[in-house]
């Protein structure tokens, strides 16, 4: 039986942008992908909780990757009222009956160079694949030098090699470009009136501008909607 290989991409994506997709997509070319699963976290115990709702965010994931064969966005983390660690949820997958090697947890390369602050490390990198893509300024390719204890199992990818399914689950670094946009960054230029064209998908955009998200009357507080709006790793 060949086995799958499906991407994860989680985030809080407050909102989701040009990077997460650019993310994706080089992680599906590269690794070939049958499948790509975003998940909306929910709640982040390492960072502050989002200003736009879990309705906002959970719609703007799925505007956003509408129209991408193969991806689909996932609720699965927004059905606790647990923090959203990304281990908990890689078990999720398992519980489904996913092996640790037909999972490829997508990540940037500035966020995995914290991987040792993570819950359950280092245990959490048996639990799938993870796809180490290059952000501006910081390239997966630096990775060996900056975690050298984890340079073993770092490797280039590549699509038709069949030991990838069968080895224990690999660092893979990939090397492509992505937007340079944050979603602080995004945030700060809707409360200041600015266009937000181009760093986020249009239909992304279009929610934005029709829900007056991230405006100067709603940084600062929530958006309300009778749940808790919170996500994180």
């Amino acid at each position: 039986m060949i086995a799958k290989r499906i991407g994860i991409l989680g985030g809080t994506f407050d909102p989701i942008h040009a990077g997460h997709i650019d993310a994706g997509h080089a992680a599906n070319l590269t690794l070939g992908l049958d499948r790509l699963i975003v998940v909306t976290s929910r709640i982040p115990p390492h960072r502050a909780q989002p200003t736009a709702s879990v309705y906002h965010r959970f719609a703007m994931t799925a505007l956003a990757v509408a129209g991408n064969v193969g991806w689909r966005a996932s609720d699965l983390e927004l059905r606790s009222d647990a923090s959203s660690y990304t281990s908990a949820t890689l078990l999720k997958f398992h519980e489904r009956g996913y092996a640790p090697t037909e999972l490829f947890f997508i990540i940037g390369a500035d966020a995995f160079a914290e991987i040792a602050s993570w819950k359950d490390y280092p245990a959490i990198l048996d639990h799938a694949h993870f796809a180490v893509v290059s952000r501006p300024r910081f390239l997966a390719g630096d990775l060996p030098k900056r975690l050298p204890d984890l340079r073993h199992r770092m490797q280039e990818p590549t699509i038709d090699e069949e030991w990838i399914e069968s080895t224990r689950p690999l660092i893979f670094l990939i090397d492509a470009r992505t937007a340079d946009v944050s979603s602080t960054a995004i945030r700060q230029l809707c409360a200041d009136g600015k266009s937000i064209a181009g760093l986020v998908p249009p239909a992304v955009e279009q929610h934005i501008v029709q829900h007056g998200l991230y405006t100067q009357t709603t940084l600062g507080r929530r958006a309300s909607d009778g749940l808790t709006a919170v996500g994180g790793r």
